[in-house]
């Protein structure tokens, strides 16, 4: 008796697959910026969300593809200065989850250790046009 063979993805669904998982923005995070925005209310102590409105930390208005060290009008650590991140999903949730390792001599040392909350606020900040 002859084995049927396994079943072999067809070129269709292979193509369909394929452009559902490229529709996804890799630049877009993946939390939810309402939850963020609550988040976010602990870090409004020291950053604003105003452009131009620097605190004790720097407005985070347009951060996402910003140069670290780069918003006019404060006055950053020059570990951050020379640290040359560009702020995106990625950086940012290596930043918030310990400042102090990622950039040595960094001024920020809060952190967001919970991982949930690092993608919701990230999602948040990248509304901030």
């Amino acid at each position: 008796m002859r084995e049927t063979p396994a079943p072999i993805i067809s070129t269709l669904t292979l193509a369909a697959a394929i452009g559902a998982l490229s529709a996804t923005s890799p630049t877009q995070a993946a939390g939810d910026a309402t939850a963020g925005r609550q988040v976010f209310a602990r870090c409004a102590a020291c950053h604003s969300t105003t452009p131009g409105e620097n605190n004790v930390g720097p407005s985070l208005a347009g951060v996402f593809g910003r140069k670290s060290g780069s918003e006019p009008g404060y006055n950053y650590s020059p570990a951050l200065k020379a640290a040359s991140i560009t702020w995106d999903e990625h950086t940012l949730d290596k930043f918030l989850a310990n400042p102090a390792a990622d950039v040595h001599g960094t001024k920020m040392f809060i952190t967001v250790p919970a991982a949930a909350d690092r993608q919701n606020v990230i999602s948040y900040l990248e509304t901030l046009k």
